[in-house]
């Protein structure tokens, strides 16, 4: 229980007026429910988050989410720290029943050579009604990967699921691209798969995971120019912060979805390919600071005005998807109302367990 001060009486004390203080006493609410990650990973799939993140898209480009700009904390290389980044993000969206704040760990490199993973994280879930916290979600990632996975799954059906889009390519093999593999699977059906990069038992791993899992053959190419070439959809997710593909690997129909450029230190795309390409963000406010826009906005390649379209004017039907044989960016920084409506949906699923 806590207590709240309410002055209600005045008293006269040697001639001098005092309140009187009385104690308002509240019912404590609930303590939030925890969830592991086993919990978590084990019963939510990509399938549960795709129709929940293109409303959320949706509501996002009518001004109907409340998400801010997301903080970022950098961890330094020290001898008791890092190196490492922290990325804090959350809104609400309107009549949602639950608003979400997300706190994801990533980049701890160092954690590999411990066996453990380099990146971590929590969901906190929390009633719209009173603002109190309702769930603690140990997700590890699992939850923003579900949601990344849901926006390339969204981009592809906007931008590129045409008869013309047979082959899937992926340079990164890690878990944002099986979330993009698994989250595209459920939209569109692909019939080969290629992707590339530095680590090879890792790329071979992707490739049984996806095939098992996905239904199509995956290729491991020799290097990144095989792989852009082969694929009408093109996902980039890496780590580093050098360009991956030039312009002239690029199919004429081809759909780049950049996932990488979380920071404003990273950049995926050459900027003459961003120039050329119908470019489309999530959120372009969010995309200047940090995503592949920034790097064109700061060469005077581009402005914002340049953009074609937020992801969430596509889905709502007041910007156009794709038309006809075009070459097309969808630069993904990941936003706080992807956040809200996976927030939500693992409550709502979860909450019943």
């Amino acid at each position: 229980m806590y207590k709240r001060l309410i002055p209600s009486v005045v008293r006269a004390t040697r001639g001098v007026a005092t309140p009187v203080v009385v104690a308002r006493a509240f019912a404590s609410v609930p303590p939030p429910r925890l969830f592991d990650y086993q919990t978590v990973r084990s019963t939510l799939k990509p399938s549960d988050a795709i129709s929940a993140v293109e409303e959320a898209f949706g509501k996002l480009a009518k001004g109907e989410v409340d998400v801010p700009i997301p903080m970022h904390i950098g961890i330094h290389e020290t001898e008791t720290a890092g190196p490492g980044d922290c990325h804090i993000k959350g809104g609400y969206v309107l009549g949602a029943t639950t608003w979400t704040v997300k706190l994801a760990n990533v980049s701890f490199y160092k954690n590999l050579e411990k066996g453990l993973s380099p990146g971590s994280g929590i969901f906190i879930v929390c009633d719209a009604t009173n603002g109190a916290p309702l769930g603690i979600f140990q997700e590890n990632r699992y939850l923003t990967d579900l949601r990344t996975g849901a926006a390339g799954a969204l981009s592809v059906k906007y931008f590129g699921a045409s008869p013309k889009h047979k082959n899937i390519s992926f340079i990164g093999t890690g878990a944002i691209a099986e979330s993009m593999a698994k989250g595209t699977a459920c939209v569109h059906n692909f019939e080969q798969g290629f992707c590339y990069g530095l680590d090879r038992a890792m790329n071979e791993r992707f490739a049984a995971e996806i095939e098992a899992t996905c239904g199509y053959p995956v290729k491991v190419c020799d290097t990144a120019e095989e792989a852009v070439r082969s694929g009408d959809v093109v996902f980039t997710q890496t780590v580093g912060s050098s360009v991956v593909l030039e312009g002239d690997w690029l199919r004429p129909h081809a759909t780049i979805i950049a996932s990488g450029s979380d920071q404003p230190t990273k950049q995926e795309i050459p900027v003459d390919v961003m120039a050329r390409a119908k470019m489309v963000c999530d959120l372009t406010a969010q995309c200047a600071r940090f995503g592949e826009l920034r790097s064109a906005l700061k060469e005077g390649a581009m402005t914002e005005a340049d953009v074609h379209a937020e992801l969430g004017e596509v889905v709502n039907g007041t910007k156009a998807g794709r038309e006809g044989d075009e070459l097309v960016l969808v630069d993904l920084t990941g936003t706080g109302a992807q956040d809200a409506a996976i927030g939500q949906v693992a409550w709502e699923i979860l909450s019943q367990k």
